[in-house]
């Protein structure tokens, strides 16, 4: 049984002390005794928070990023900045071993393609993802060592793959090749047979996930990951059973893990529905999907990034009867009407703020006129009744969720420029993004209250202080079911 006493802090205002035992907070008060054998943190008078939970993030693909080359606009700005990276990765691994970049945009160096990348790496197999995380790019050695030049899985063709506008593009599943019929190197929606056709690698690092995430003050994920395996989300178990995750972790998994249940410790959260815009499903299809997982009483978690994918997904659900808990993820788009439909069906969104700095100066330049004010939004939705909850998309979007928060108030591009300035809502506002129910992100805020799970987030200062320019350096200690994990 572990026991915890955190002195003097402030909870909604007030100054107390908050004990925890075995995982679940008793009492919330005023100076209250020590008890022999217990854990003593003093406060210092920083906010006591529930901690933050990311509704939507993907754990495995964070790991396999922290052990990969960053070749993100930031990182790389230009060709030549791209070519610099790339080429020193090349010269510190080892012969032989794959170079695997992460990051990449159209904006560094325009389209990729294998012979692009042999200009830089020509002797050791490479392979770029694209920071939408739905398109890999590998080169000549690659495609040798994967022959992808000899077997060509699923549909292929010369399609226009370029760009993520909205946010993110969904994918022609597939191989590109040019108009000799060669594989171009990219390849998209085919992670699984990439992966098979790679070496071994070791174990993903969720350790360093979790301790990560730890530091952000994040007790809670939802993997938004639309696995289609059980097998897949075996690590992830491994990593939360041992502790080396001490994240509460809730999984969805695609349409075909409907009926599955999850492995222990790991929670079953909505079924996860992929609508591609370059390859849309029919509304019968997409009904089905629904239905099936409504069946086994589990709502739908359903990626839309477009107005065509949230128009379809809506009919969908209207048609299909939407149950509780069924939300969309992204809302990259919601003009008004769509707006209300959302709201008619009481449909949750589970939005990230946060590419609204991360990548609002391209949306500035690239993405209709007509969207841009409906881009990411937030206050208009809550405005409409609609549940909203935050997530981070890591590794895709920066998975520290203060950024996040920071970008819903100030909603400002990297460069500075306003985007969607009338969907900007209070600093209170936004951290609760990150506060509501794993089960229920659209819902009421989490408190820290006697019967409550013991995750907890420890600030350095008062919230009111924090929240003046919300950040993770305030991040003072973390506590996990009643163990704390400090910075």
């Amino acid at each position: 049984m572990t026991e915890l006493l955190l002195r003097e802090v402030i909870v909604e205002g007030r100054l107390v002390d908050v004990r925890a035992s075995d995982g679940t907070i008793t009492t919330v008060g005023p100076r209250l005794e020590p008890r022999p054998g217990e854990t003593i943190i003093d406060g210092r008078r920083g906010a006591l928070v529930p901690g933050l939970h990311d509704h939507h993030i993907h754990l495995l693909a964070l790991a396999a990023a922290q052990r990969s080359v960053s070749v993100g606009p930031a990182v790389t700005p230009d060709a030549a900045a791209f070519a610099g990276v790339l080429a020193a990765a090349d010269r510190s691994l080892p012969r032989g071993a794959w170079l695997r970049a992460v990051g990449y945009h159209e904006s560094i160096a325009g389209p990729l393609t294998r012979w692009r990348i042999d200009d830089i790496v020509r002797d050791r197999p490479v392979r770029v993802q694209h920071r939408t995380g739905i398109e890999w790019v590998l080169n000549s050695r690659g495609v040798e060592l994967t022959g992808l030049d000899v077997e060509a899985p699923g549909p292929s063709g010369a399609a226009d793959w370029t760009g993520d506008i909205p946010a993110i593009t969904d994918p022609v599943v597939g191989v590109e090749r040019d108009a000799q019929g060669r594989p171009t190197g990219r390849l998209r929606g085919l992670d699984r047979w990439l992966r098979d056709r790679l070496p071994r690698e070791r174990p993903p690092d969720l350790a360093a996930v979790g301790a990560r995430l730890s530091r952000l003050g994040v007790t809670g994920v939802t993997d938004a990951t639309p696995v289609d395996r059980l097998e897949d989300l075996a690590p992830l178990a491994e990593a939360a059973a041992s502790g080396r995750l001490p994240q509460r972790t809730v999984v969805t998994g695609g349409p075909s893990l409907a009926t599955a249940e999850m492995p222990s410790p790991l929670a079953r959260g909505p079924v996860k529905l992929v609508i591609a815009d370059h390859a849309l499903p029919s509304l019968e299809d997409l009904v089905g999907w629904v239905r099936a997982a409504h069946e086994q009483d589990r709502p739908v978690a359903v990626h839309c990034v477009t107005r065509t994918a949230l128009a379809l997904t809506v009919a969908a659900l209207d048609a299909g009867g939407a149950i509780i808990g069924d939300r969309i993820e992204h809302g990259s788009v919601v003009p008004p009407e769509l707006r209300r439909l959302v709201a008619s069906l009481g449909l949750i969104v589970v939005t990230q703020p946060n590419f609204v700095a991360e990548r609002g100066d391209r949306y500035l330049a690239e993405v209709d006129a007509d969207d841009q004010p409906h881009l990411y939004p937030c206050r208009s939705l809550l405005d409409a009744g609609i549940g909203v909850g935050g997530g981070t998309d890591a590794p895709f979007g920066d998975p520290d969720p203060w950024l996040a928060i920071r970008a819903a108030v100030e909603r400002r591009t990297a460069g500075g420029a306003p985007l969607g300035l009338r969907e900007a809502v209070s600093p209170e506002r936004a951290l609760a993004l990150f506060l509501t129910p794993p089960d229920d992100p659209g819902g009421e805020v989490r408190r820290v209250r006697p019967g409550a799970p013991a995750d907890l987030c420890l600030l350095d200062a008062s919230l009111s202080l924090v929240l003046e320019e919300p950040s993770s350096d305030h991040v003072a200690l973390t506590v996990h079911a009643g163990v704390p994990h400090g910075r």
